[in-house]
């Protein structure tokens, strides 16, 4: 069974940081693509970040560049969001998505997905 399970979510001041991790398991992370998404109350879910796990590319939303960066440790099947300067605008549901790797990276409807972790900002 695949599982991707996040963690790291929690209440911040504007201006802080968190780390989000994406721990797979049940999955063979060769060559595949993890993304972060967010989903605030009442709008609809964007996506945030992407990794290829084979290359390390990456791949941003606009409102996240510069301020977030994603990261991938194989070995332990874990991709990080690092997420600085954070702004209430980021609060939200985050979630981990995963699935095979495609030519473009992109915010695409993958195939796993985890149960989110909340992330509030308060300014």
């Amino acid at each position: 069974e695949v599982q991707l399970v996040e963690s790291g979510g929690g209440l911040v001041q504007a201006g802080g940081s968190l780390r989000l991790s994406c721990v797979a398991s049940g999955f063979d992370f060769d060559e595949k693509a993890i993304c972060w998404f967010r989903q605030a109350p009442g709008k609809e879910r964007e996506g945030v970040s992407c990794i290829g796990t084979s290359d390390g590319t990456t791949y941003y939303a606009d409102s996240v560049k510069g301020r977030f960066t994603t990261s991938t440790d194989n070995a332990k099947k874990t991709v990080y969001l690092q997420m600085d300067r954070l702004k209430p605008e980021d609060t939200a549901v985050y979630y981990c998505a995963g699935g095979v790797r495609g030519y473009y990276l992109g915010f695409y409807n993958y195939d796993y997905w985890g149960q989110g972790t909340q992330v509030t900002v308060s300014g």
